[in-house]
């Protein structure tokens, strides 16, 4: 794997190279087990450069993970990075004990974030006195424009409603190759699953998904 171009980043929260992301391209390099292990462990054995490139690497497939899994729903996106932060945070503190048993590095990685993400919904469910502010993902073009802003929040609302009546893995196939941008190898390593089983499973969910918005009207 090429080693990724270093963009300027400040320490937030202690980790280095952190950033929460405004925009949130897909990752420059591939993400395959044997494209991450050499940098994960020279990462685990404190080379400071492999853990700064495999920051940069892993926060944007982190951010857009959490967002498609938080961002627009209970919780706001500006909530979902910070989820993705606490993700990096976890993962640079486990990299030290990771030990490599065949899987990818990646199932580690979502492993973390999953759990992230389901603490946030929980912290949410208990405590619902302050309601949390929804941050659109983009500004808006064309000047003031209330209407079709509304239009694009419902639409966006109802849409994520329908992914909640997807099964749990069809839901973060869809998040993982769609928003995310992974790779159909990449999603079988990072769900520990069959690359077979990962298309198989994403043509039914997005099949369900255009049956389910016939009876919707869209």
């Amino acid at each position: 794997m090429t080693a990724p171009s270093k963009t300027s980043s400040t320490a937030v929260s202690g980790v280095a190279g952190y950033v929460s992301p405004a925009t949130l391209p897909r990752s420059g390099g591939r993400l395959t087990k044997e494209d991450l292990d050499p940098l994960v462990r020279a990462a685990g054995k404190g080379d400071q450069a492999a853990i700064a490139d495999l920051l940069h690497v892993l926060r944007p497939v982190v951010a857009r993970y959490c967002r498609a899994r938080m961002g627009g729903r209970d919780l706001s996106y500006l909530a979902a990075d910070d989820v993705a932060q606490d993700v990096c945070m976890a993962v640079l503190k486990a990299l030290p004990d990771y030990q490599d048993r065949g899987g990818s590095f990646l199932y580690l990685v979502h492993a973390i974030a999953a759990n992230k993400v389901a603490d946030a919904y929980r912290a949410v469910a208990r405590d619902r006195s302050e309601p949390v502010p929804e941050l659109p993902e983009h500004p808006l073009s064309g000047g003031n424009e209330p209407e079709s802003h509304a239009l694009r929040l419902d639409l966006g609302s109802r849409l994520q409603e329908l992914l909640t009546r997807l099964a749990p893995l069809q839901q973060e196939i869809l998040a993982l190759r769609i928003v995310v941008g992974l790779s159909a190898n990449e999603t079988a390593e990072t769900l520990g699953i069959s690359a077979g089983n990962v298309r198989v499973t994403q043509h039914r969910a997005l099949s369900k998904l255009r049956e389910m918005v016939r009876g919707q009207d869209f």
